[in-house]
């Protein structure tokens, strides 16, 4: 009996030992250690380095050294997926980090129309940005060069076609011309809070440009784009699944995104069939619901290119997108054409209907050279040269006025004294002969879209490409050209 019981325990023993084996494997993890796909959930709200910074005078600048404190407001938001880390308007302080000389050749070139004082390259960083919570934090960005320029919103001309089709879209429509008109007031509201010069200062100043010797300036409103240098750290969010229901579908037809060019590009030497990429900087959000957050990248092409040539033809450039992808690295077909860009006043940029871009040369050019050739014909005529040798009251002024065209102000205190028909005649003749170069001869100017250069892009086709054929429109074919 003894012996049964001993082989009944062992026996009961054996079993028990045997059931703790099986249940070893299925003992839950340890906390310490989570599985991977809680870590993805958690995004960090960070500004990477090379991060393009927008910057903006709110100020008038004099240049005069090196060290002198610079101080703007951020133009356009920076956002870590779909959180918003720099508003625009932030208050952004820097310095004038170096002044470079001037090459002989540039001062020569400008001597030779009366300016002895050339614009000399000017280097920038910005050292800190305050929030509007009041947070000052240290930032390391420097300007990039050839990025200062006095930017202007430039908005696509808005489409003309009536038939059926857009006869068709008109509620749609209404709802695409509502959120550009809403993204325009942004941009406005945005630029408001730099301080725009008065008239009379301008006028000032122009004047002051025409003296052979005269201090360079930064305007308010001058513009930089500053690459940020080092990372800025935010902390990490945590991402509710929710909000990933809609990233990676295919974002409303219609919708508006804010892009930066991370290709730059340029009628002089891009290529039809070229490859042009850009990251969105701001996320997509249609109705509360996420499609396309910050660093969705977007895919496309260049449709369309033309070099500007002699005679004063200016250059022509289109781009088109037809891919996008979001972080998760699914693609997805799209179509996105330009609605605006950020373009330097004067350059004279404009968009068509369909998003492609030509530089237009202003009918004021037939009206100044024009004058020009009328005051050296005048110059030349025996009543002009009578005036100069006896004093007549239009002798000074028609002297003056033949100098200005040729030489700025120096050209019109010689020609308002020197009471000469030769002097007065070379100055005329000299204007003329650059007004009409310059206007008509010479070769006209490129389109050229920076790196970094700021979007906003169009998804879906547009009515006109709908209802036309596949064909793409030539730029400047549309209205308004």
């Amino acid at each position: 009996m003894r012996h049964f019981v001993c082989a009944v325990f062992l026996f009961a023993a054996a079993c028990l030992s045997g059931q703790t084996l099986k249940l070893r494997p299925a003992t839950p993890p340890k906390p310490a250690s989570p599985p991977p796909e809680q870590v993805s959930n958690f995004i960090p709200l960070t500004v990477d380095a090379g991060t393009p910074l927008k910057v903006a005078l709110d100020k008038e600048v004099r240049i005069q050294k090196a060290g002198q404190p610079i101080h703007g407001k951020t133009t356009e938001p920076i956002y870590a997926f779909d959180k918003l880390l720099i508003p625009a308007g932030s208050d952004v302080i820097g310095k004038v980090a170096e002044i470079d000389p001037v090459s002989a050749k540039v001062r020569t070139l400008d001597a030779m129309n009366a300016n002895f004082s050339p614009e000399r390259q000017v280097h920038i960083e910005f050292q800190e940005l305050v929030l509007a919570d009041g947070r000052h934090l240290p930032i390391r960005a420097s300007v990039v060069p050839g990025s200062t320029a006095v930017l202007s919103f430039v908005p696509a001309a808005e489409t003309t076609n009536q038939g059926a089709v857009a006869a068709g879209k008109k509620a749609a429509k209404g709802k695409i011309s509502q959120a550009r008109e809403q993204l325009k007031q942004g941009i406005a509201q945005v630029k408001s809070q730099v301080h725009s010069p008065d008239k009379v200062h301008r006028l000032k100043r122009l004047a002051l440009a025409q003296l052979p010797y005269h201090p360079q300036y930064m305007d308010s409103g001058t513009s930089f784009i500053a690459t940020v240098r080092e990372p800025l750290t935010f902390g990490s969010e945590q991402l509710k699944p929710a909000l990933l229901t809609n990233v990676g579908t295919r974002p409303p037809s219609g919708s508006l995104v804010h892009a930066w060019l991370t290709t730059p590009l340029s009628s002089a030497t891009s290529k039809k069939g070229d490859r042009v990429e850009a990251v969105i900087n701001q996320p997509l959000v249609v109705s509360e619901h996420l499609f396309l957050p910050e660093g969705s990248h977007l895919e496309g092409s260049v449709l369309q290119v033309r070099p500007a040539r002699r005679l004063g033809r200016n250059g022509q450039l289109r781009i088109t997108f037809h891919q996008v992808v979001p972080p998760s690295g699914v693609q997805e077909a799209v179509e996105a054409t330009l609605e605006g860009v950020d373009a330097a006043k004067g350059e004279n940029l404009t968009l068509d209907s369909e998003g492609g871009a030509q530089v237009t040369t202003p009918k004021t050019r037939y009206l100044t050279t024009g004058i020009a050739v009328m005051l050296a014909a005048s110059s030349e005529s025996p009543d002009g040269d009578h005036d100069l040798h006896h004093g007549g009251g239009g002798g000074g002024g028609g002297g003056a006025a033949n100098g200005a065209s040729g030489f700025k102000l120096v050209g019109m205190l010689v020609g308002a004294f020197a009471h000469s028909r030769v002097v007065a005649t070379g100055f005329g003749s000299y204007g003329a002969a650059m007004s009409v170069y310059s206007h008509f001869l010479a070769r006209g100017r490129d389109v050229v879209y920076p790196k970094d250069m700021s979007m906003v892009l169009e998804l879906g086709a547009r009515e006109k490409q709908a209802s036309n054929s596949s064909e793409p429109v030539a730029a400047g074919t549309a209205p308004g050209y």
